[in-house]
């Protein structure tokens, strides 16, 4: 920790009382939380940036879109516009984020929606002409004006919000106690051959409600780069060197794979939804341009890829959320919880 969030401890303290007092009023019904018929399902966490949302979301749509019509409701952070829109043709991440971008990019079939309000961007779906049957929040396990039917919280195995303090000091949102209206929390990002010892030693310590199921998945990496015309197989990689550009949370996990597969990279690092200036777009093609080797490519994020496409000649590497254990139980909780809800209306 550095000697600055240190010094803001007692910042930390107060931040995590307001954050406690607030909830305790939607708890009691001071605040108002409103309640949904159709069924809606938050994907969240405690603390900030990097906990593997996107890829439990893509999870989620994956998991229902051939049996139900679904809607994924963002707030569309950093985006250039306000209120609520629906991703169309002329949507790209700086009008409504990237990450919305990408769903909308990547899922035909699915209705991507951006809305601070998420009570009115609920509302507003419910009022189409064909409505969703299902709605994902993204990133809204804090969003307490709505009263979610199912709410399922991550956690990285590397930094778990029980081991972690209130911002600024650290990075949680909100004090550790509210994990237990989660019905299912997930340690994302872990060790693939994570063994069953330490997944019940990390469950532990979590301390899980007995209401509550803990969950272990890990990140699972395409086995090719791609842009929107070719692809290069990872193996093809290793002959080439690599400029890896990113703007996201925790790039750690991107760069010990790539080294595991001995592919060399120089790495441009930017901050979690960096929105890339022309200097910076200059920049990255001058450091390209160094590059002497004959066989050389710019690689990002599939997050980053939306927001760079257009300015630069970049690969993206595709991930994929990839349950440890119990996988099939994950999918049989949404699944219940969708088909015994009181009814898509």
């Amino acid at each position: 920790m550095s000697k600055t969030r240190k010094i803001l401890y007692p910042l930390s303290v107060l931040y995590g009382e307001i954050a406690k007092i607030r909830n305790k009023m939607y708890d009691k019904g001071v605040l108002k939380s409103t309640q949904f018929k159709i069924p809606v399902i938050v994907v969240g966490n405690l603390s900030v940036g990097g906990t593997g949302k996107t890829p439990q979301i893509e999870y989620l749509i994956r998991l229902l879109k051939k049996d139900y019509k679904i809607a994924v409701l963002s707030r569309g952070y950093k985006r250039k516009s306000k209120g609520f829109l629906i991703a169309d043709g002329s949507s790209d991440a700086h009008k409504i984020g990237d990450e919305p971008f990408q769903y909308y990019q990547k899922f035909e079939d699915i209705i991507v929606a951006v809305d601070a309000d998420r009570v009115n961007g609920i509302n507003q779906l419910k009022g189409l002409n064909n409505p969703p049957e299902i709605i994902l929040l993204d990133d809204a396990f804090q969003h307490r004006k709505v009263d979610a039917g199912f709410n399922i919280l991550l956690t990285p195995f590397n930094d778990l919000y029980v081991d972690d303090t209130m911002l600024p000091t650290g990075n949680l949102r909100e004090r550790i106690e509210g994990a237990a209206r989660a019905q299912i929390i997930v340690v994302t990002k872990c060790p693939s051959e994570l063994s069953e010892e330490k997944r019940f030693e990390v469950a532990s310590k979590l301390k899980p409600t007995l209401y509550q199921t803990v969950f272990f998945s890990t990140i699972e990496y395409s086995s090719v780069v791609k842009d929107k015309k070719e692809e290069i197989s990872l193996d093809d990689l290793k002959e080439y060197k690599v400029l890896l550009v990113t703007g996201i949370a925790n790039p750690t996990p991107l760069e010990k794979y790539l080294k595991s597969k001995n592919i060399a990279f120089d790495h441009l690092k930017y901050p979690d939804h960096h929105d890339f200036s022309d200097k910076e777009i200059n920049k990255i093609k001058s450091v390209f341009n160094e590059i002497s080797s004959k066989k050389k490519l710019t690689l990002t994020t599939e997050k980053d890829f939306v927001r760079l496409e257009n300015q630069l000649d970049v690969k993206y590497l595709e991930i994929k959320t990839k349950f440890i254990n119990h996988g099939q139980d994950f999918d049989e909780k949404i699944i219940n919880y969708v088909e015994q809800s009181s009814g898509n209306s």
